[in-house]
Protein backbone atom coordinates (compact mmCIF):
# COMPACT_ATOMS: atom_id res chain seq x y z
CA UNK A 1 0.00 0.00 0.00
CA UNK A 2 2.70 2.13 1.14
CA UNK A 3 4.52 1.64 -2.62
CA UNK A 4 0.99 2.27 -4.38
CA UNK A 5 0.25 5.79 -2.64
CA UNK A 6 4.02 6.69 -3.34
CA UNK A 7 4.11 5.52 -7.20
CA UNK A 8 -0.28 5.38 -8.01
CA UNK A 9 0.36 5.14 -11.79
CA UNK A 10 2.86 2.05 -11.35
CA UNK A 11 0.01 -0.76 -11.61
CA UNK A 12 -0.97 0.94 -14.95
CA UNK A 13 2.50 1.15 -16.23
CA UNK A 14 3.27 -2.79 -14.81
CA UNK A 15 0.34 -3.83 -17.08
CA UNK A 16 1.77 -2.37 -19.74
CA UNK A 17 4.92 -3.98 -19.57
CA UNK A 18 3.31 -7.32 -19.39
CA UNK A 19 2.98 -9.64 -22.31
CA UNK A 20 -0.65 -9.83 -23.57
CA UNK A 21 -1.48 -13.61 -24.29
CA UNK A 22 -3.89 -13.73 -27.04
CA UNK A 23 -6.39 -15.75 -25.17
CA UNK A 24 -7.14 -12.93 -22.72
CA UNK A 25 -9.72 -10.28 -22.15
CA UNK A 26 -10.04 -7.82 -24.57
CA UNK A 27 -9.65 -4.02 -23.96
CA UNK A 28 -10.82 -1.16 -25.85
CA UNK A 29 -6.94 -0.36 -26.68
CA UNK A 30 -5.81 -3.30 -27.76
CA UNK A 31 -5.46 -4.73 -31.15
CA UNK A 32 -8.86 -6.89 -32.32
CA UNK A 33 -9.43 -9.90 -31.22
CA UNK A 34 -7.71 -12.71 -33.04
CA UNK A 35 -8.12 -16.74 -32.75
CA UNK A 36 -5.08 -18.46 -31.29
CA UNK A 37 -4.36 -21.68 -31.47
CA UNK A 38 -5.52 -24.02 -29.16
CA UNK A 39 -2.27 -25.80 -28.01
CA UNK A 40 0.31 -23.43 -25.93
CA UNK A 41 2.73 -25.60 -23.72
CA UNK A 42 3.26 -25.09 -20.09
CA UNK A 43 6.59 -24.04 -20.69
CA UNK A 44 5.54 -20.81 -22.39
CA UNK A 45 2.59 -20.20 -19.76
CA UNK A 46 5.34 -20.54 -17.12
CA UNK A 47 7.69 -17.67 -19.02
CA UNK A 48 4.65 -15.56 -19.13
CA UNK A 49 4.30 -15.62 -15.58
CA UNK A 50 7.95 -14.83 -15.17
CA UNK A 51 8.14 -11.92 -17.04
CA UNK A 52 4.85 -10.57 -15.45
CA UNK A 53 6.18 -11.02 -12.31
CA UNK A 54 9.34 -9.40 -13.20
CA UNK A 55 7.00 -6.38 -14.97
CA UNK A 56 5.43 -5.73 -11.33
CA UNK A 57 8.70 -6.16 -8.97
CA UNK A 58 10.36 -3.36 -11.62
CA UNK A 59 7.51 -0.70 -11.68
CA UNK A 60 7.34 -1.27 -7.76
CA UNK A 61 11.00 -0.95 -7.30
CA UNK A 62 11.93 2.01 -5.06
CA UNK A 63 13.92 5.02 -6.81
CA UNK A 64 14.82 7.96 -6.00
CA UNK A 65 14.59 10.05 -9.59
CA UNK A 66 10.23 10.37 -9.53
CA UNK A 67 10.44 12.64 -6.09
CA UNK A 68 12.55 15.34 -8.00
CA UNK A 69 9.58 16.75 -9.05
CA UNK A 70 8.24 16.97 -5.81
CA UNK A 71 10.87 18.22 -3.89
CA UNK A 72 11.44 21.09 -6.45
CA UNK A 73 7.53 22.11 -5.43
CA UNK A 74 8.25 21.99 -1.59
CA UNK A 75 11.75 24.01 -2.14
CA UNK A 76 9.62 26.70 -4.41
CA UNK A 77 6.84 26.37 -1.67
CA UNK A 78 9.58 27.62 1.05
CA UNK A 79 10.92 29.68 -1.20
CA UNK A 80 7.91 31.63 -1.57
CA UNK A 81 7.34 31.61 2.71
CA UNK A 82 10.82 32.85 3.07
CA UNK A 83 10.16 35.53 0.66
CA UNK A 84 6.92 36.43 2.06
CA UNK A 85 8.17 36.47 5.78
CA UNK A 86 10.82 38.51 4.58
CA UNK A 87 8.48 41.23 2.58
CA UNK A 88 6.65 41.12 5.74
CA UNK A 89 9.46 41.81 8.26
CA UNK A 90 11.26 44.25 5.87
CA UNK A 91 7.66 46.35 6.12
CA UNK A 92 7.87 46.60 9.34
CA UNK A 93 11.35 47.46 10.16
CA UNK A 94 11.36 49.67 6.92
CA UNK A 95 7.81 51.70 8.81
CA UNK A 96 9.43 51.24 12.27
CA UNK A 97 12.01 53.33 10.83
CA UNK A 98 10.32 55.50 8.86
CA UNK A 99 7.25 56.82 11.11
CA UNK A 100 8.62 55.68 14.72
CA UNK A 101 11.78 57.91 15.14
CA UNK A 102 9.97 59.27 18.52
CA UNK A 103 9.22 56.18 20.80
CA UNK A 104 7.04 56.45 23.61
CA UNK A 105 8.65 58.26 26.62
CA UNK A 106 6.22 56.89 29.28
CA UNK A 107 8.14 53.79 29.84
CA UNK A 108 6.42 51.26 26.91
CA UNK A 109 2.67 50.53 27.16
CA UNK A 110 0.74 50.56 30.80
CA UNK A 111 -0.92 46.84 30.97
CA UNK A 112 -4.44 48.42 30.68
CA UNK A 113 -3.78 49.87 27.15
CA UNK A 114 -2.00 46.38 26.05
CA UNK A 115 -5.05 44.49 27.50
CA UNK A 116 -7.66 46.83 25.83
CA UNK A 117 -5.33 46.64 22.20
CA UNK A 118 -5.65 43.02 22.53
CA UNK A 119 -9.41 42.40 23.11
CA UNK A 120 -9.58 45.13 20.31
CA UNK A 121 -7.75 43.04 18.00
CA UNK A 122 -9.22 40.07 19.50
CA UNK A 123 -12.64 40.91 18.24
CA UNK A 124 -11.33 42.56 15.46
CA UNK A 125 -10.08 39.10 13.94
CA UNK A 126 -13.34 37.33 15.15
CA UNK A 127 -15.47 39.65 12.84
CA UNK A 128 -13.27 38.82 10.07
CA UNK A 129 -13.29 35.11 10.57
CA UNK A 130 -17.45 35.95 10.34
CA UNK A 131 -17.28 37.89 7.34
CA UNK A 132 -14.99 34.86 6.02
CA UNK A 133 -17.20 32.02 6.28
CA UNK A 134 -20.05 33.60 6.13
CA UNK A 135 -19.39 34.91 2.91
CA UNK A 136 -17.82 31.57 1.60
CA UNK A 137 -21.69 30.00 2.79
CA UNK A 138 -23.27 32.45 0.93
CA UNK A 139 -21.22 32.54 -2.36
CA UNK A 140 -21.50 28.25 -1.95
CA UNK A 141 -25.22 29.01 -2.13
CA UNK A 142 -25.10 30.89 -5.14
CA UNK A 143 -25.91 34.35 -4.00
CA UNK A 144 -22.66 35.72 -5.24
CA UNK A 145 -24.51 35.14 -8.74
CA UNK A 146 -27.92 36.74 -8.20
CA UNK A 147 -26.05 39.82 -6.55
CA UNK A 148 -23.38 40.60 -9.43
CA UNK A 149 -26.87 40.48 -11.44
CA UNK A 150 -29.03 42.75 -9.83
CA UNK A 151 -28.96 46.50 -10.30
CA UNK A 152 -25.82 48.36 -9.28
CA UNK A 153 -27.46 51.18 -7.90
CA UNK A 154 -29.48 49.16 -5.74
CA UNK A 155 -27.08 46.57 -4.55
CA UNK A 156 -25.47 50.44 -3.91
CA UNK A 157 -28.19 51.92 -1.96
CA UNK A 158 -29.01 48.62 -0.01
CA UNK A 159 -25.49 47.58 1.31
CA UNK A 160 -24.76 51.64 2.56
CA UNK A 161 -28.36 51.32 4.47
CA UNK A 162 -27.45 47.79 5.86
CA UNK A 163 -23.74 48.79 6.50
CA UNK A 164 -24.34 52.31 7.87
CA UNK A 165 -27.58 51.11 9.86
CA UNK A 166 -25.93 48.15 11.53
CA UNK A 167 -22.19 49.61 12.26
CA UNK A 168 -24.15 53.08 14.10
CA UNK A 169 -26.52 50.86 16.09
CA UNK A 170 -23.55 49.37 17.30
CA UNK A 171 -21.64 52.37 17.70
CA UNK A 172 -24.73 53.87 19.85
CA UNK A 173 -25.40 51.01 21.96
CA UNK A 174 -24.42 50.59 25.24
CA UNK A 175 -21.56 48.43 26.03
CA UNK A 176 -23.70 47.24 28.90
CA UNK A 177 -26.81 45.30 26.75
CA UNK A 178 -24.48 42.91 25.70
CA UNK A 179 -26.92 40.82 23.41
CA UNK A 180 -27.77 43.91 21.52
CA UNK A 181 -24.90 45.24 21.28
CA UNK A 182 -23.39 42.12 19.40
CA UNK A 183 -26.78 41.47 17.74
CA UNK A 184 -25.78 44.90 15.66
CA UNK A 185 -22.08 44.02 15.16
CA UNK A 186 -22.95 40.66 14.43
CA UNK A 187 -25.39 42.38 11.65
CA UNK A 188 -22.95 44.77 10.49
CA UNK A 189 -20.40 41.70 10.20
CA UNK A 190 -23.01 39.70 7.79
CA UNK A 191 -24.14 42.45 5.97
CA UNK A 192 -20.03 43.13 4.73
CA UNK A 193 -20.07 38.64 4.36
CA UNK A 194 -23.04 39.63 1.48
CA UNK A 195 -21.49 42.72 0.09
CA UNK A 196 -17.97 40.48 -0.03
CA UNK A 197 -18.94 37.37 -1.51
CA UNK A 198 -18.44 38.13 -5.34
CA UNK A 199 -14.45 38.14 -4.37
CA UNK A 200 -14.78 34.30 -3.68
CA UNK A 201 -14.68 33.69 -7.74
CA UNK A 202 -11.10 34.68 -7.15
CA UNK A 203 -8.29 31.43 -6.99
CA UNK A 204 -7.83 31.15 -3.66
CA UNK A 205 -4.26 31.47 -3.63
CA UNK A 206 -4.82 34.98 -4.74
CA UNK A 207 -7.15 35.62 -1.89
CA UNK A 208 -4.68 34.12 0.59
CA UNK A 209 -1.67 36.01 -0.41
CA UNK A 210 -3.58 39.26 -0.42
CA UNK A 211 -4.68 38.33 3.08
CA UNK A 212 -1.06 37.83 3.39
CA UNK A 213 0.25 41.15 2.46
CA UNK A 214 -2.40 42.99 4.20
CA UNK A 215 -2.31 41.27 7.42
CA UNK A 216 1.57 42.70 7.15
CA UNK A 217 1.10 46.05 6.50
CA UNK A 218 -1.49 46.45 8.76
CA UNK A 219 0.59 44.68 11.24
CA UNK A 220 3.32 47.15 10.69
CA UNK A 221 1.76 50.39 10.89
CA UNK A 222 -0.22 49.09 14.07
CA UNK A 223 3.18 48.18 15.87
CA UNK A 224 4.34 52.06 14.69
CA UNK A 225 0.86 53.15 15.68
CA UNK A 226 1.23 51.78 19.04
CA UNK A 227 4.93 52.32 20.01
CA UNK A 228 4.98 56.12 19.12
CA UNK A 229 4.32 58.80 21.09
CA UNK A 230 1.26 59.47 22.10
CA UNK A 231 -1.55 61.23 20.24
CA UNK A 232 1.29 61.98 17.78
CA UNK A 233 -1.46 60.76 14.87
CA UNK A 234 -4.11 61.77 15.80
CA UNK A 235 -4.42 64.80 13.97
CA UNK A 236 -4.65 62.68 10.60
CA UNK A 237 -8.31 62.52 11.40
CA UNK A 238 -9.15 65.75 9.25
CA UNK A 239 -6.89 65.20 6.26
CA UNK A 240 -7.71 61.11 6.04
CA UNK A 241 -11.71 62.43 5.91
CA UNK A 242 -10.92 64.25 2.49
CA UNK A 243 -8.99 61.46 1.10
CA UNK A 244 -11.49 58.72 1.96
CA UNK A 245 -13.85 61.07 -0.03
CA UNK A 246 -12.13 61.47 -2.83
CA UNK A 247 -11.36 57.71 -3.03
CA UNK A 248 -15.12 57.28 -2.57
CA UNK A 249 -16.03 59.49 -5.39
CA UNK A 250 -13.52 57.68 -7.95
CA UNK A 251 -15.02 53.96 -6.77
CA UNK A 252 -18.59 56.06 -8.04
CA UNK A 253 -16.94 57.10 -11.47
CA UNK A 254 -17.43 54.14 -13.46
CA UNK A 255 -21.29 54.37 -12.29
CA UNK A 256 -21.14 57.70 -13.79
CA UNK A 257 -18.58 58.15 -16.58
CA UNK A 258 -19.41 57.21 -20.08
CA UNK A 259 -17.49 54.47 -21.07
CA UNK A 260 -15.69 56.90 -23.80
CA UNK A 261 -14.10 59.01 -21.37
CA UNK A 262 -11.43 55.91 -21.01
CA UNK A 263 -8.21 58.16 -19.82
CA UNK A 264 -10.31 59.63 -17.05
CA UNK A 265 -11.53 55.99 -15.94
CA UNK A 266 -8.09 54.92 -15.72
CA UNK A 267 -6.94 57.79 -13.60
CA UNK A 268 -10.14 57.26 -11.31
CA UNK A 269 -9.49 53.60 -10.83
CA UNK A 270 -5.92 54.11 -9.88
CA UNK A 271 -6.57 56.59 -7.20
CA UNK A 272 -9.32 54.23 -5.75
CA UNK A 273 -6.54 51.57 -5.96
CA UNK A 274 -3.36 53.59 -4.79
CA UNK A 275 -4.89 56.55 -3.02
CA UNK A 276 -7.15 54.11 -1.02
CA UNK A 277 -4.06 51.93 -0.15
CA UNK A 278 -2.44 55.13 0.82
CA UNK A 279 -5.84 56.49 3.30
CA UNK A 280 -6.49 53.35 5.00
CA UNK A 281 -3.05 52.86 5.87
CA UNK A 282 -3.21 56.15 6.88
CA UNK A 283 -6.55 55.08 9.46
CA UNK A 284 -4.69 51.79 10.57
CA UNK A 285 -2.37 54.55 11.79
CA UNK A 286 -4.74 56.67 13.27
CA UNK A 287 -6.99 53.80 14.58
CA UNK A 288 -4.29 52.57 16.56
CA UNK A 289 -3.45 55.52 18.10
CA UNK A 290 -7.41 56.59 18.96
CA UNK A 291 -7.68 52.63 20.64
CA UNK A 292 -4.87 53.56 23.18
CA UNK A 293 -6.54 57.14 23.83
CA UNK A 294 -9.90 55.92 24.23
CA UNK A 295 -8.43 53.06 26.58
CA UNK A 296 -6.62 56.10 28.79
CA UNK A 297 -10.04 57.61 28.59
CA UNK A 298 -11.88 54.49 29.93
CA UNK A 299 -9.21 54.34 32.25
CA UNK A 300 -9.52 57.64 34.28
CA UNK A 301 -13.50 56.77 33.88
CA UNK A 302 -14.41 59.77 31.67
CA UNK A 303 -16.11 57.35 28.53
CA UNK A 304 -17.58 53.43 28.84
CA UNK A 305 -14.62 50.60 27.89
CA UNK A 306 -15.73 49.64 24.48
CA UNK A 307 -13.53 47.44 22.30
CA UNK A 308 -16.62 46.15 20.21
CA UNK A 309 -16.64 50.25 18.56
CA UNK A 310 -13.22 50.18 17.99
CA UNK A 311 -12.76 46.67 16.40
CA UNK A 312 -15.49 48.05 13.80
CA UNK A 313 -13.32 50.56 12.79
CA UNK A 314 -10.09 48.00 12.33
CA UNK A 315 -12.28 45.67 10.33
CA UNK A 316 -13.63 48.52 7.97
CA UNK A 317 -9.20 49.36 7.24
CA UNK A 318 -8.97 45.76 6.71
CA UNK A 319 -11.50 45.14 4.27
CA UNK A 320 -10.62 48.26 2.14
CA UNK A 321 -6.97 47.43 1.97
CA UNK A 322 -7.81 43.73 1.28
CA UNK A 323 -10.00 44.08 -1.81
CA UNK A 324 -7.72 46.63 -3.35
CA UNK A 325 -4.84 43.82 -2.54
CA UNK A 326 -6.74 41.55 -4.20
CA UNK A 327 -7.47 43.55 -7.53
CA UNK A 328 -3.46 44.70 -7.57
CA UNK A 329 -2.92 40.92 -7.73
CA UNK A 330 -5.87 39.70 -10.10
CA UNK A 331 -4.39 43.15 -12.41
CA UNK A 332 -0.63 41.40 -11.92
CA UNK A 333 -1.83 38.07 -13.19
CA UNK A 334 -3.74 39.14 -15.94
CA UNK A 335 -0.85 41.00 -17.37
CA UNK A 336 1.30 38.35 -16.74
CA UNK A 337 -0.54 36.45 -19.53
Amino acid sequence: MAFFLRRPFAVSSALHQVPKLSNTARFIHNSPFKPTQATQSLGASASVLTKSRQAFQNAFRRTYMQQTFNNSQSGNMGQKLMYGAAIVGGTVLATNFVFNRETREDGGMPAYERSFLNETFMHTGLGLGIIAIAARALHTNGWSYRLMAMNPWLVLGVGLVGSVGSMYGTFYTSPDNYVMKYGFWTAFNLTQAALLSPLMFYNPALLARAGMYTVGLMGSIAFVGATAKQEKYLYLGGPLLAGVTLVALSGLAPMVLPATAARTLMWSERIWLYGGLAVFGGFTLYDVQKVLHHARLSQRGIMKRDVVNESVSLELDFINIFVRMVQILSMRGNNRK
